[in-house]
């Protein structure tokens, strides 16, 4: 499909009118392909949208999926009273739709080709660092795809990277209620902070999710700020059918230091899967003209070619490939690319693993078994726990702070609300560097037990 006409590019990445774009096609997806299930008593009105076929198939496409059929009526009993609430946080939920792996560990997977941040580094073309940066962002999608949902971490919950790229990376829970997660890699080429807040919208059997957050990175060299507004995503099916997910919109990745840009629409999927995985769009210099077109799939490769000022490819060039997704497993169970494995072995794991980190969680340690019996009591009993410890601190005037994050007095708007921004404090790196500078040896039994409380003796505090 032929990238967007330039000329039609919005004037800022940042403003109502911009993201209003955003919002209606949101709200337009899936509207030529969805269907009302009325052939399941009990069910009539539910949507499913199938992105393979169209409309006349809706029925059929219902019946399919991971449930059977008594867990469906279960789970619908429980959730319908949620229809159009911010499900984010208030929800408990089994553990067959859960893949064993955390938020945290989610966000450190979005890692994997940061080598292409590492080339937006070293690259002296202004235009081609936003080419790399921006499939950096873009590779990213490929493990949004997976239609398995992560534990959501407690409260003080961490997860540390190592021996990749020679990056450090750390990611801490922050907040529990609204759930925010804050992250910070670090290599000799670039540093990478996120503040991670989602607000979702269930409408029955999807849900649309918005990420009201903020991602950074900084680019050593020449000290190059980047900031990412990404476009919302909706999960279909969530109960009938097979489950899928879509990024429909549009992403900004801006240079604030020079006021050059990419801006990259998601195609929504419509009939029989037609621009499904698509996405094109252009890198803009700060007088909003057209530099570079970049085209391709989110879930296989993407390529650019130099353009003219009016979008259109320069003469004697040619599409040149800049990401391809790497080899990935067949038939895994959780759709798992070989780099999602590695998060969660203990083989990335560094010297002295905080006993906060999600690898030790006993309910993602017993679903990675296969077993849901002990995965969800053990769940249930960490959920427990958490509320017990909110209990006691509010009993004893106590405030819980982040260890390896602050809170700044900054609050960014974002398309979707106002975010408290978190801000790496750095104590980590020491913390790290005094431990891989000591001559201790682990042995894999020496593992601690998951703790993430940082107030569960408040009397000694």
């Amino acid at each position: 499909m032929a990238p967007m006409d330039p000329k039609q590019t919005p004037a800022s990445s940042s403003g109502g009118g911009f993201f209003a774009s955003i919002a209606s096609s949101l709200s337009n997806f899936g509207t030529v392909m969805s269907k009302s299930v009325n052939g399941i008593v009990g069910y009539e009105g539910l949507e499913v949208v199938n992105p393979e076929g169209g409309t006349e198939d809706a029925e059929e496409e219902a019946k399919k999926g991971r449930w059977k059929d008594e867990e469906r009526d279960s789970y619908w009993k429980m959730m319908q009273k949620y229809v159009g609430s911010d499900i984010t946080s208030m929800v408990t939920l089994p553990v067959i739709i859960f893949e064993p792996m955390t938020m945290l560990q989610k966000m450190a997977e979005l890692m994997e080709y940061s080598y292409l941040l590492d080339m937006a580094d070293k690259t002296d073309d202004p235009y081609m660092r936003l080419v790399y940066a921006s499939s950096f962002f873009i590779s990213v999608y490929y493990a949004y795809q997976r239609t398995w949902k992560p534990f959501n971490p407690i409260l003080g919950e961490t997860y540390e990277m190592a021996n990749h790229g020679g990056m450090s990376f750390i990611a801490e829970q922050v907040s529990h209620h609204p759930p925010m997660s804050a992250g910070h890699a670090e290599n000799e080429h670039f540093t990478y902070d996120v503040t991670s807040k989602l607000k979702t919208k269930f409408l029955g059997n999807s849900v649309d999710v918005y990420p009201v957050g903020r991602t950074r990175v900084t680019l050593k060299r020449d000290g190059v700020v980047l900031d990412l507004v990404p476009p919302p995503t909706k999960v279909s099916n969530l109960i009938f059918g097979r489950t899928w997910i879509d990024s429909p919109g549009e992403m900004v990745l801006t240079n604030l230091t020079t006021g050059d840009k990419v801006i990259l629409y998601f195609q929504p999927c419509g009939w029989f899967g037609a621009g499904r995985y698509e996405v094109d769009g252009y890198v803009y210099n700060n007088a909003e003209e057209p530099k570079i077109l970049i085209t391709g799939k989110w879930n296989e490769a993407l390529s650019y070619q130099v353009c003219d000022p009016e979008g259109e490819p320069l003469p004697g060039t040619e599409l040149k490939e800049v990401w391809r997704v790497a080899e990935v497993p067949k038939k895994d169970k959780f759709q798992y690319t070989y780099f999602a494995h590695k998060i969660n072995s203990f083989d990335t794991a560094p010297k002295k693993l905080l006993a906060s980190d999600s690898r030790l969680r006993p309910d993602r340690m017993a679903l990675e078994k296969g077993d849901l019996s002990v995965s969800g009591h053990e769940k249930s009993s960490l959920e427990e726990r958490q509320r017990a410890e909110k209990r006691n601190r509010e009993a004893k005037n106590q405030k819980f702070t982040p260890r390896w994050f602050d809170l700044t007095e900054e609050v960014t708007p974002t398309p979707w609300g106002e975010l408290e921004v978190y801000q790496y404090n750095g104590k980590y790196s020491a913390h790290r560097a005094t431990i891989d500078s000591s001559d201790c040896i682990e042995e894999p039994e020496s593992r601690p037990e998951f703790n993430p409380w940082q107030f569960g003796n408040l009397e000694a505090e």
